[in-house]
């Protein structure tokens, strides 16, 4: 990437629009993004997540079984953990997204608490163009969450459809 990708786009004399996101030009492999603000993450968080997805685990809400655990408190569900850093990762890798594609080697690596605050960083392994869609090209990065420690508490790859420049809808009149 040339440092020139701008968020904001001319719609008229000094009237800019913000704007978000890579188009899959843009994307170079190596390149690593940090995605900021970070999170910081609280009991009620983790007690709707696992209400909202009926994971019953009562390591997650139950504080009184957590605290007889080795962890003597309540874990983060993994899958908020996975949920949070994809959403950090959105406005710099998946803003143009036309579909995510998957998500593959999801590793938890540390545990996560309620307290506990996540930065994200995502690094772009590969891209290629699409070979049914030529306004679009396929684009895999791998995002990693640290804590406010720099301890890496989970790591993915995740494989996306992104547009080329001049084929978004963003990029419509009037948008």
């Amino acid at each position: 990437m040339d440092g020139t990708v701008s968020a904001f786009r001319e719609i008229g004399p000094r009237r800019y629009r913000e704007t978000s996101g890579l188009y899959y030009e843009d994307f170079e492999p190596g390149d690593t993004f940090e995605h900021r603000p970070g999170r910081t993450i609280t009991e009620t968080d983790n007690i709707w997540m696992t209400l909202l997805t009926m994971n019953v685990q009562p390591v997650h809400f139950d504080a009184v079984y957590a605290g007889k655990t080795e962890w003597k408190r309540m874990l983060v569900d993994s899958t908020f953990t996975l949920a949070l850093l994809t959403g950090m990762s959105v406005r710099t890798v998946s803003a143009k997204v036309v579909a995510n594609l998957g998500w593959d080697k999801v590793k938890a690596t540390h545990p996560v608490f309620a307290g506990d605050t996540l930065y994200a960083e995502s690094t772009v392994l590969h891209k290629r163009e699409s070979k049914s869609r030529p306004a679009q090209g396929i684009v895999t990065v791998r995002t990693r969450g640290v804590n406010q420690e720099g301890r890496e508490v989970m790591s993915f790859e995740r494989t996306m459809l992104i547009y080329k420049r001049g084929h978004s809808p963003e990029e419509a009149a009037n948008y």
